[in-house]
């Protein structure tokens, strides 16, 4: 069942736990290139521009190419989460850190 723009907007925001300003300087980070693929650097700046352009998070000023990206990272935050008990068992705790895991 595809998720209704209310609910996509709801959960991107539960899972983006970062302002605009702190994604932007861990994208700039040379940390970030070594997490992420290049997809998910652009993904990251996206991100940025959805947050800059909406700061008060008014659900009437996404248009559908902010919702249509958002819905993208929340389906990739619920995989990505359903890998992370994975993740504990194959790599350290600094690894984690270094990669954002939500994992501590």
């Amino acid at each position: 069942m595809v998720k209704s723009r209310e609910e996509v907007i709801e959960e991107f925001h539960a899972e983006v736990n970062m302002t605009a300003d702190e994604l932007e300087k861990w994208l700039e980070d040379p940390k970030s290139a070594k997490a992420g693929t290049g997809v998910g650097i652009e993904s990251g700046h996206k991100i940025v521009e959805i947050l800059r352009k909406n700061p008060d998070r008014d659900p009437e000023k996404y248009d559908e190419e902010d919702i249509a990206h958002m819905r993208k990272v929340v389906s990739y935050a619920k995989r990505h989460l359903a890998q992370e008990d994975h993740l504990k068992d194959t790599k350290t705790r600094e690894e984690l850190e270094n990669t954002k895991s939500t994992i501590r």
